[in-house]
């Protein structure tokens, strides 16, 4: 991955409003993961004939469900996927993570110190969530509040799933934090009118993507967990031993 030269580019969180609740996306901001599957579902595919580059991937593939996904691969390749791809896929990929799967450096330690409540909004299914998380050790941060795209009828880009996490947490989406990594995420905190940064921490993205991102307005954003609370100090527990 390459690193940037400056970890908080463009002006840090507007702190006017009180921060309640942080809402974090898992693939790509608390786990590692979304290099891993990358390689898994490019390779898959390519054993069906399609073949397509990590740009691809990630202009059509980050931060989506996996139906998403299929109907991407129908609409620009005209391919139906055979019956069973999907389970195919993700027995491959799960296993594939028991080998591999890190956390995201830095982010225990933030997960530890923070001083407002916590949960997850992801895209991945409920298996794979709790799977992933267990195995990265993670999954005590979060005992009871991780909500997946499953839960509601638009995943994102629509803003369903932070609305959701935000009203089963019993907090209002203005005083709701979001930390995602992909376009149809970053878009889907935005829709929700929750405020939001940009984590290009994990291995599939640096700061050109940041660059690169096409959103209603620009996102703070940052490459390295060591980082969050300079941006928002406030959700620091100093109280917490190092």
């Amino acid at each position: 991955m390459a690193q940037s030269t400056h970890q908080i580019s463009r002006p840090t969180l507007d702190l006017s409003r009180p921060i309640d609740l942080v809402i974090f996306d898992c693939d790509g901001v608390l786990i590692d993961s979304e290099i891993i599957s990358a390689r898994v579902l490019l390779k898959a595919l390519a054993e069906l004939g399609v073949e397509v580059d990590y740009s691809y991937f990630k202009r059509n593939f980050l931060g989506r469900s996996f139906p998403k996904v299929l109907d991407a691969v129908q609409r620009d390749f005209g391919l139906k996927v055979p019956e069973g791809f999907e389970q195919l896929y993700r027995t491959k990929l799960l296993a594939t993570f028991d080998r591999e799967l890190q956390p995201v450096t830095g982010i225990e330690s933030i997960l530890e110190k923070l001083s407002v409540p916590k949960c997850v909004a992801t895209s991945s299914t409920p298996m794979r969530a709790a799977h992933s998380l267990t195995i990265t050790g993670l999954r005590h941060h979060f005992p009871d509040r991780i909500f997946t795209a499953s839960e509601v009828v638009n995943g994102k880009p629509a803003p369903d799933l932070f609305l959701h996490a935000a009203q089963r947490c019993g907090i209002s989406p203005e005083n709701c934090l979001v930390i995602e990594d992909s376009i149809p995420g970053l878009t889907a905190a935005q829709a929700a009118e929750m405020q939001v940064l940009h984590f290009i921490g994990g291995s599939h993205l640096d700061e050109t993507d940041a660059l690169a991102a096409d959103l209603k307005q620009p996102v703070p954003f940052f490459d390295t967990w060591t980082k969050f609370f300079d941006m928002a100090p406030v959700l620091e527990n100093k109280n917490t031993p190092d």
